[in-house]
Order: structure tokens, then C-alpha cells, then sequence
């Protein structure tokens, strides 16, 4: 199971934003849409291995969102529609536990580090996606042996509290390039690489 986490800062936590003005009006819920797709989207179908955590922190209540493939339904490449299905999932009342909002696709109210405490539970490895990490070929085929957790920030980067978090949930920090990309590029490339299993064979 592929696994990946992103962090939204400014992302609404309610549904009250318009379909018509993504970015403007719902703390650029827009750029979760884009991961989502570049998660799950494939050429007339959908990776059904793999799960989205998005964590929105934009609201006074934070919320997560859990999409699963095994069961994800109605998503199309488009982003609008994934952010119809995430104002669906932001309608639904979220208290601490799982609520199922349409077919695949959860929400509960709760912050990275309840999902870190949940992902450690699962033995889930964890990998934080950052510039300055080690290069990501040197992992080899060490992703595969076990369920791995890509965790990435939005366009705003990642707190210094929310990376001593992550570090102290044993997070290993990795990059993808010492360029900065999109987190949707991020993990189009993680998945090429996965897909692939394009690796060194020797990292020095």
C-alpha cells in the first residue's frame, strides 16, 4: 500500500467554498485536489494501492481526510470534481472517529500528529519529502518491504514544529531533487519511481 499525506495549512475545513473560484475561496483546497489526482489517476482507471491522508488546518477545528482506492468512486481527472467530492466529505459532521462521506473517502476531525500516532500503529514507515534529504534512489527497494508513508507540505512548506514532529515519529527525510516541485509533481514522480522501481544499485 502506497500511502501519502499532505498537509494543508490554509485549507478550508468547511464546505462553504465555491466550485467556481477553487484557489480563492477555500485556502487553496486546489492544490490537495491536484495530489489527489496525481495519486490515484491513471490512464481509464485508478490506482486502487494506494490511500491519501489530507490534513486540512485551515478552520478552527482541524480535519482529515482519508481517500481509498480499493473503494474510491466518482473521481475524474478533472479538479473541480475532486473538489466537489471533498465539500461533500467537509458537509459530513466529523467528530474524532471515521465518518464515510461517498463511497471511499472518510473524515474525522483531527492534525498531523493524530494521523502520525494512527500511522505508527499501522508499523507504517515514514518518509518526509524535503529538498535537502537524501537522494530518494538510495531507498532502493526498501519502500516496497512494507506499507511507506510520503508525507509532503503545501505550497507553504512544512513548520518547524510539524518537521521535529515528523522527525520524532521516525521519519526518514529524502528527496526527490534539490529543486523544489509542486507536491502534485512529488508524487507523480514517487510514483514513477515506485511503478519502476527505479533505484541505484549503489549510493556511495
Amino acid at each position: 500500500m502506497r500511502i501519502f499525506v499532505v498537509v494543508g495549512h490554509k485549507a478550508t475545513t468547511q464546505p462553504n467554498f465555491s466550485l467556481e473560484d477553487i484557489p480563492g475561496t477555500s485556502g487553496r483546497l486546489d492544490i490537495l485536489c491536484r495530489s489527489v489526482t496525481a495519486a490515484f489517476v491513471l490512464s481509464h482507471g485508478i490506482r486502487k494501492d494506494v490511500l491519501v491522508y489530507l490534513v486540512l488546518l485551515g478552520g478552527e477545528t482541524p480535519k482529515t481526510i482519508r481517500l481509498m482506492g480499493e473503494t474510491l468512486r466518482h473521481l475524474n481527472p478533472d479538479e473541480r470534481t475532486t473538489a466537489a467530492l471533498l465539500k461533500k466529505a467537509l458537509a459530513v459532521e466529523a467528530t474524532p472517529e471515521w465518518a464515510m462521506s461517498t463511497s471511499g473517502i472518510f473524515v474525522r476531525t483531527g492534525d498531523l500528529a493524530e494521523l502520525l500516532e494512527d500511522l505508527n500503529q499501522r508499523i507504517v514507515r515514514l518518509v518526509y519529502l524535503r529538498e535537502d534529504g537524501r537522494d530518494f534512489r538510495c531507498l532502493k527497494d526498501e519502500p516496497l518491504e512494507r506499507e511507506t508513508a510520503f508525507v509532503l507540505g503545501d505550497h507553504t512548506g512544512m513548520t518547524g514544529d510539524e518537521e521535529s514532529l515528523l522527525i520524532s515519529a521516525g521519519a526518514e527525510v529524502v528527496a526527490l531533487g534539490p529543486t523544489s516541485l509542486h507536491a502534485d509533481h512529488c508524487i507523480v514522480v514517487t510514483n514513477w519511481l515506485l511503478d519502476t522501481n527505479a533505484f541505484m544499485s549503489d549510493c556511495g
